[in-house]
């Protein structure tokens, strides 16, 4: 097995018992992106019968900056200085942090010549614990979307998986890095489950932490009461270093929580014996308006739902009890509720690129500063930008604010009431958690669902309510179905209870470790 298909923490191992070296481990994970990444995204256009063979995580790639930081960790090994929790593992950044003296360009024309003059408190803390940073991957432009189809920078990701699938999104650079052990890991944001879906989509680990969990200082904002900042990696494990570093307090983020930070590695194997975990049926369908108004329920596809009840025995058979028929009420209403809270913030968010102070800005004539503003931002926008931005206008207005932004705020309450009254240690259920499909579907072909901004969204209502609980959520690989395309299932808990669902996600990979579907690689990595 090349080093670079190997999981962090055994890389870490081998590098402090000096079996290998954080050179060397840097430069299988840049041979495997020589191998398999092909063009990184750029705004020039190609033929897309170019693109359809390679993985394209990457926006920009640092190689020779990637190998100076790993013979400065090889120093100070040698040196017998502490080099760090992740010292010698490469990662990638969502081109959605500022990297100070780097393009941080959010996947948009807007950005494509800002070199942040800082760099986001996430990157700052993984830097410092030695990790290695290789370059900064694609998504969906201002993480607007959930395919990654959207980025101004084409040729978008592929998933590893199957080619002609997308990897989700907005993190689906992020997700195929990892998935095709371009890196160890990786940082992406989740909005409405922008981590958790291509991690579902790619077969990976995909955390969203509890809001305030891990500062955003520095993250480009998409709606600023629904963003979180985490870690995406090939298992738990190697998920829960990530968020060991990148956790805790920050002065210059007022949102960053002072709640203590967990070790989380201290009990990671602790198993999950005594633990309450619940099934809910109203995660087993989506559910969406109708054109006369009403509800429509679909059941998931018979093979997602087989998957969580799968990991329900499975945990079951390790000592967890398992709690059926948890209601979840308003789930349903978690996208609607999201359309407007996400619009009307993004649509405050992306006022300020405005073409004067950094950024595009116009090369025609200009009669006014309105002018400015209108011709750069036609310009420097792409389509999901400047939806976003008429929809938030609109329900904001004055005379519709009630009708749907005050109403929608109301929305996130009772969806936050449900997790509490699920997780209430008095309560009737008194879970440790809820588990749960990631996604109602496996990835869909590239193109099949782009352009339908409704179809799209609703591929997030399974992850998006743990948004607007500001709870956390890990998804992890859960099987594959029939046409062997990753499954995800999700673990769901209490504020602050990451933890805990590392300690019920490791449980389950070890219960599953010698099932058939483990041995299976994505199609980029198989021989031949």
């Amino acid at each position: 097995m090349e080093l670079c298909d190997q999981p962090a923490h055994e890389l870490s191992k081998k590098l402090r018992a000096r079996e290998v070296s954080a050179e060397e481990i840097t430069k299988s994970f840049l041979q495997r992106i020589e191998q398999v990444d092909g063009r990184p995204g750029t705004l020039d256009a190609v033929p897309e019968e170019a693109n359809k063979a390679k993985v394209h995580s990457f926006i920009s790639l640092d190689a020779a900056g990637a190998l100076e930081k790993a013979r400065q960790v090889d120093a100070d090994i040698a040196a017998e200085k502490e080099p760090g929790l992740l010292a010698g593992i490469p990662y990638t950044a969502k081109d959605i942090f500022c990297v100070k003296d780097t393009y941080s360009t959010a996947a948009s024309r807007m950005l494509a010549n800002f070199k942040a003059p800082y760099s986001a408190t996430i990157v700052e803390r993984l830097d410092a614990a030695g990790a290695i940073r290789l370059g900064k991957v694609n998504l969906d432009e201002y993480t607007y979307g959930s395919s990654n189809e959207s980025s101004a920078f084409q040729p978008s990701p592929r998933n590893p998986w199957n080619l002609d699938a997308v990897p989700g999104g907005s993190s689906g650079g992020s997700a195929t890095s990892v998935a095709a052990s371009e890196a160890a890991l990786s940082i992406g944001t989740d909005t409405a489950g922008s981590i958790r879906q291509p991690a579902s989509f790619c077969g990976i680990v995909g955390l969203k932490p509890t809001y305030g969990r891990v500062s955003r200082y520095g993250l480009i904002a998409f709606g600023s009461s629904l963003d979180c900042p985490g870690p995406m990696a090939k298992d738990v494990t190697d998920t829960a270093m990530m968020l060991q570093v990148m956790a805790g307090a920050d002065p210059r983020d007022d949102t960053a929580s002072l709640h203590p930070v967990d070790d989380y590695l201290a009990e990671i194997d602790g198993g999950v014996k005594g633990m309450r975990i619940g099934l809910s049926p109203d995660y087993f369908r989506v559910t969406m308006p109708g054109a006369d108004g009403n509800y429509l329920e679909k059941p998931l596809p018979t093979e997602i739902e087989a998957s969580v009840r799968h990991a329900a025995d499975v945990l079951r058979s390790l000592g967890a009890e398992i709690v059926e028929d948890v209601p979840m009420p308003n789930t349903k209403y978690a996208i609607p509720a999201y359309f407007v809270i996400s619009r009307v913030e993004a649509a405050s968010n992306l006022h300020r690129y405005d073409g004067v102070k950094y950024g595009y800005r116009t090369k025609q004539r200009i009669d006014n500063l309105t002018d400015l503003y209108r011709k750069t931002r036609g310009e420097g926008f792409g389509n999901q930008p400047k939806l976003r931005i008429l929809m938030g206008m609109y329900v904001s207005a004055a005379q519709f604010s009630e009708q749907y932004y005050q109403r929608a705020l109301k929305v996130r309450t009772l969806i936050r009431r449900d997790f509490e009254q699920a997780f209430d240690a008095q309560g009737p259920y008194r879970l440790d958690a809820l588990l749960t499909p990631t996604t109602p579907s496996t990835a869909f072909g590239m193109g099949a669902v782009y352009g339908d901004s409704v179809m799209m969204q609703y591929s997030d209502q399974l992850a998006v309510p743990a948004n607007h609980a500001g709870i956390p959520g890990l998804s992890l690989p859960g099987g594959l179905d029939a046409a062997g395309m990753p499954i995800g299932i999700q673990l769901l808990g209490p504020d602050f209870s990451e933890a805990k669902l590392f300690r019920i996600g490791r449980a389950f990979e070890v219960g599953t470790a010698g099932e058939d579907w483990r041995k299976i690689q994505p199609r980029v990595l198989r021989a031949g």
